[in-house]
C-alpha cells in the first residue's frame, strides 16, 4: 500500500507475486490477497492516465502466473484460477478506476467551464452597454446628420436672396460654416465611438415612411424623384428601418457633397428582396460650397456609408457605392425575412465548438463514455466466458457418471468389451490428486467415473482395472 501511493503499479506486480504464490499450496488455491490486488489494481485505474502501460503490466502479470503453473504442474482448478479469478481481479477493479477517473476529469471540466461561462457573461455585459452606446452614436449621425446638412442647404439657399443685405448674408455664411462644422465634429465623434466589429442590436424603433423623408428632403429646395415598383407588402422591422437608413444617408451626403444636384431614390420590390437605388446627378457649376473640404486622405461621406454597410450586412443585405457619370450612386438589396441567428444579440453566451474549454469537455465527456462502457462490459464478457466455461465443465461432469446399478454388474473377469456398454460416455477427468496417487494393481490401466451428477460437492469415484481385455479389479474411492 506504501508502494501503490507512488508506484501503482509495481504495488499491482508485488501483490500478484503473493496471490501467484499460492499456487503452491497442494489444495487450497484461492489466496486471500487477491482482495488487496483488486483494490491496488482499482487504485491503479484511478491514478494513472495511460492505458498501455497497465495492459503491459497485466499481460506480465498473467504470463508470471501461468508459468509458474507450468513449473509446478499444478491441476485443471489451478488453471482455471489463474486464467479467471487472477485477472478479473486484476482487469476489472481496474476498469472501474478508470470510469472512476473520467467521471472526476468530466466534473472538473464541468467546474472549468461554468467558471469561464461567469467570466464570459461579465465580459458579454460590459459589450452590451458599448453596443448600446455605439447604436445610440449611429442613429445620432443618421437623424441628426441628416438635419444639419437640411440646415445648411437653407442657409446657403437664403445667401442667395437678392433683398439680403450684405451683413445678413455673411452672418448667414458664417451660420452655414458652423453647421458644416457641426456636422464634422459629429462625424470625427461618431468614428470615436463606433466599434468596427460590433452590429446593431435586433430590435429597432419604427421609422417614419420614405416618402416623408423625401418630402422634406423636397420642401429644403433639394431635387428628389422618388420611384416606386413591384407589390407594396409589410417588410420586419428590421429592414424597413434598414431601407429608410439607405435612403437617408444617401440623401445627406448628396446634400453635403453634391449640392445643387438632382437626386433619383427607386425602391424595387422582388420576389423575396428589395433594391434601393439613389443615384445623384452632378453637382451644376457655380452651386455654393457646402461647407469646408473633408480631411485629406478622407473620402467624402465614408464614416456614413462604413456604418450603412455593417447595417446592411447585418441583416444579410449587400450595399456598393460608388461614383457614377460624374455624381455618385448607392445600390442596396435587402432580404425581405432575416435570419434570427445571423441578427442575434451577442449578449448571451453561446456554445463556441472551437473553444479549448469545450474541446476538452468533449475530449473528457467521450472519456467517460468509453469507460462507462469498458467498465460494465467486461464483467459482462466475463460473466459469459464463466458461463460457458461452467457449462460445458457441468457437461463433462455429468457426463462421466456411471450409476451404481451397472458398477454393481460389472464382475471382475469379465470382457472389456461387455463392461463398455455399462460404462457413460466419458471418463472422469478431473480426478483429484490423492486418489490418482492411490496403488494400482500391477500391470493394470485404470478408468475413473463418478458415482453421481453432484455437481456442487466431491462424490465418490469408481475405479475399473483392466489387465488387457479383462476387468481386474473395481474400487470404490473416497472423493
Amino acid at each position: 500500500m506504501p508502494v501503490g501511493r507512488t508506484r501503482p503499479a509495481a504495488a499491482v506486480f508485488l501483490a500478484n507475486l503473493v496471490v501467484a504464490s499460492g499456487l503452491a499450496h497442494p489444495a487450497a488455491t484461492a489466496s486471500p490477497y487477491l482482495l488487496a490486488l483488486a483494490v491496488l489494481a482499482y487504485l491503479l485505474g484511478l491514478r494513472a492516465d495511460r492505458a498501455g502501460p497497465a495492459l503491459v503490466l497485466f499481460g506480465a502479470c498473467a504470463a508470471l502466473d501461468l508459468a509458474l503453473c507450468a513449473v509446478l504442474g499444478v491441476g485443471a482448478v489451478h488453471w482455471f484460477y489463474a486464467l479467471s479469478l487472477i485477472p478479473a481481479a486484476l482487469l476489472l477493479p481496474w476498469l472501474a478506476g478508470r470510469y472512476r477517473q473520467a467521471r472526476l476529469a468530466l466534473v472538473h471540466e464541468g467546474w472549468e467551464r461554468a467558471r469561464s461561462l461567469e467570466e464570459r457573461q461579465r465580459s458579454v455585459a460590459e459589450q452590451a452597454r458599448l453596443r448600446e452606446r455605439t447604436r445610440i452614436a449611429s442613429d445620432m449621425h443618421d437623424s441628426l446628420g441628416h438635419e444639419l446638412s437640411l440646415i445648411a442647404l437653407r442657409a446657403g439657399a437664403l445667401e442667395l436672396s437678392p433683398t439680403l443685405t450684405g451683413q445678413d448674408r455673411a452672418d448667414l455664411a458664417v451660420l452655414r460654416a458652423a453647421v458644416s462644422d457641426a456636422v464634422g465634429h459629429l462625424r470625427d465623434t461618431i468614428g470615436v465611438l463606433r466599434e468596427d466589429t460590433e452590429g446593431e442590436e435586433p430590435t429597432a424603433p419604427a421609422v417614419e415612411p420614405v416618402e416623408e423623408l423625401v418630402a422634406r428632403t423636397r420642401e429644403s429646395g433639394v431635387t428628389v424623384h422618388l420611384r416606386r415598383e413591384g407589390p407594396a407588402r409589410a417588410l420586419p422591422p428590421l429592414v424597413d428601418r434598414g431601407a429608410y437608413r439607405v435612403v437617408q444617408e444617401s440623401l445627406t451626403n448628396a446634400i453635403k457633397h453634391a449640392p445643387g444636384s438632382t437626386v433619383d431614390v427607386g425602391i424595387v420590390r422582388r420576389a423575396d428582396r428589395t433594391e434601393i437605388r439613389v443615384t445623384n446627378s452632378a453637382p451644376p457649376s457655380g452651386s455654393p460650397p457646402a461647407g469646408p473640404p473633408p480631411a485629406a486622405g478622407r473620402a467624402p461621406g465614408h464614416r456614413g456609408l462604413t456604418g450603412l454597410r455593417e447595417r446592411v450586412l447585418l441583416i444579410g443585405g449587400t450595399l456598393h457605392a460608388a461614383p457614377r457619370e460624374g455624381g455618385f450612386e448607392v445600390l442596396a438589396t435587402l432580404p425581405d425575412q432575416v435570419n434570427p441567428e445571423r441578427v442575434r444579440s451577442t449578449g448571451e453566451p453561446r456554445e463556441e465548438s472551437g473553444s479549448p474549454a469545450s474541446r476538452r469537455l468533449a475530449v473528457a465527456r467521450s472519456g467517460a463514455r468509453r469507460r462507462f462502457v469498458a467498465a460494465f462490459a467486461a464483467p459482462v464478457g466475463f460473466g459469459l466466458v464463466a458461463l460457458v466455461s461452467c457449462a460445458y465443465l457441468a457437461h463433462q461432469l455429468t457426463g462421466c457418471v456411471l450409476r451404481p446399478a451397472d458398477f454393481a454388474a460389472a464382475r471382475v473377469g469379465q470382457d472389456r468389451a461387455e463392461v463398455a456398454r455399462l460404462l457413460p460416455e466419458q471418463q472422469f477427468r478431473y480426478v483429484p490428486d490423492a486418489v490418482r496417487a492411490l496403488p494400482v494393481p500391477a500391470g493394470t490401466v485404470c478408468a475413473y467415473y463418478r458415482s453421481n451428477g453432484n455437481l456442487l460437492d466431491r462424490v465418490d469415484v469408481y475405479r475399473l482395472c483392466y489387465a488387457g481385455s479383462r476387468l481386474a479389479a473395481k474400487d470404490v474411492l473416497p472423493g
